[in-house]
C-alpha cells in the first residue's frame, strides 16, 4: 500500500485495476453480449468468447485473489492453476444452482459465473491494494511485447531472419483459428430423427391401449429434427386390424382405416411434442399405427403394409376397443 494514499482511495482512483483484472473483466462483459445480443449470439464469437469464461476465466480471477503478491507464484503456475480451479469452480457453481429453484440452465449458470468472475476480481485489486507498491503481482504486458519483438525481430536480423519470423507468426496465428475452427465447427454427425409417443401425462407410460369406443382418448406424439436441415414432417395416424402369424414372426393388416393427419415444420436440432386426441367408434381394430413421413409421402393408392414400409419412421400401439357403455 502507498505510504501517502489510504488504500481506499488509491483503489478507487482511476487507472488504477491492474490490466490484467481489467482484461478479466472486459472478457466476461464480452461474453455477456455474445450470449444475449441477437447477431453475436448466433456467430463464432459466442464460443470464441465462451470457453475461456469456463475453462480459464473464473479460475484466474479466484487466482488472483488468492495470491496477491508477485512472488506467490510464477506466471506458469498461474496459468496451469488457472485452468485446474476453473475446471473445479464451475461444476461446484453448477452443482449448488442444481439445489435452488433456477436449476442448471444457461442463465443461472452465466449469472452466477459473472458475480463470481466480479467478485473474485474486487478482491484480488483490493488485496494487491493492500500490499505495497513493489510487491504486488502484474502482469507487465509492455515488457513482455517488447522482448517478444527482440526475440523474433533482432536490430542485428538479417532480411532471412526477418522472413522466417513472420512465417511463424502467420503459422502460429493459422494453427489458432483452425483450432477455434474445429471447435466451433465440429463434423457432422449421424442424420436420424426421433419419433416416440407418450402418455397424456408426458411419460411413457399410460398409452390409452384398453377404453370404450367413442370416448376420447389423448397422449404425446413427439419428433426430434437431427437431420441437420430444416425438415417439414407429416404424422399419419391409423386405426388397423392386423393379425400375427407366430409361425412366419409376420403381421398381416386386414383393414386400415385413417384417423388423423398433420404437419410439422421443425428446424434443426429441435424437437417437438404435440398433444393428440382421438376418438375410435370401431370395436373390430385393434392396433393404432403412428407413421412419420419426410418430404416424400406416397399416394393414398399406397395402402395397408406397403404404406407402412413406405413411412420414414412408424410406431404402434395395441389396443382394445371395447362396446360402449349402454
Amino acid at each position: 500500500m502507498s505510504e501517502d494514499k489510504p488504500a481506499i482511495v488509491e483503489a478507487l482512483e482511476p487507472g488504477a485495476v491492474p490490466k490484467d483484472l481489467v482484461a478479466i473483466a472486459l472478457w466476461t462483459v464480452a461474453t455477456v453480449l455474445c450470449v444475449y445480443l441477437p447477431v453475436l449470439n448466433t456467430s463464432v464469437l459466442r464460443v470464441v468468447f465462451g470457453l475461456p469464461m469456463v475453462l480459464f476465466i473464473p479460475g484466474y480471477a479466484l487466482i488472483a485473489a488468492l495470491f496477491p503478491a508477485k512472488d506467490d507464484l510464477d506466471g506458469i503456475e498461474r496459468v496451469a492453476l488457472s485452468f485446474g480451479l476453473s475446471i473445479a469452480v464451475v461444476p461446484l457453481i453448477g452443482l449448488a444452482l442444481n439445489y435452488t429453484p433456477w436449476g442448471i440452465r444457461l442463465d443461472p449458470i452465466l449469472t452466477a459465473l459473472v458475480i463470481f468472475t466480479f467478485a473474485m476480481i474486487a478482491a484480488a485489486h483490493w488485496r494487491r491494494v493492500m500490499l505495497p507498491q513493489e510487491k504486488r503481482f502484474f502482469v507487465p504486458f509492455a515488457s513482455m511485447a517488447a522482448e517478444a519483438r527482440s526475440e523474433l525481430f533482432p536490430a542485428e536480423s538479417s532480411r532471412l531472419d526477418r522472413a522466417l519470423s513472420v512465417v511463424l507468426i502467420v503459422a502460429i496465428a493459422a494453427a489458432i483459428v483452425t483450432t477455434v475452427y474445429v471447435i466451433v465447427v465440429p463434423k457432422e454427425g449421424e442424420h436420424f430423427t426421433e419419433f416416440y409417443i407418450l402418455g397424456s401425462g408426458g411419460k411413457a407410460a399410460d398409452y390409452p391401449t384398453d377404453f370404450f369406443a367413442g370416448t376420447e382418448q389423448s397422449l404425446i406424439i413427439g419428433v426430434g429434427n437431427h437431420e441437420y436441415r430444416n425438415v417439414t414432417y407429416t404424422v399419419e395416424v391409423l386405426l388397423t386390424d392386423q393379425t400375427f402369424d407366430t409361425a412366419t414372426n409376420t403381421s398381416t393388416v386386414n383393414k386400415m382405416e385413417r384417423i388423423g393427419r398433420f404437419s410439422l415444420e421443425i428446424p434443426h436440432n429441435t424437437t417437438v411434442e404435440e398433444p393428440y386426441s382421438f376418438s375410435i367408434e370401431r370395436t373390430d381394430m385393434n392396433r393404432l399405427q403412428f407413421l412419420l413421413f419426410n418430404e416424400t409421402i406416397p399416394s393414398d393408392a399406397v395402402w395397408g403394409e406397403d404404406r407402412i414400409e413406405a413411412s420414414y419412421r412408424d410406431l404402434h400401439l395395441w389396443v382394445r376397443v371395447r362396446p360402449p357403455v349402454q
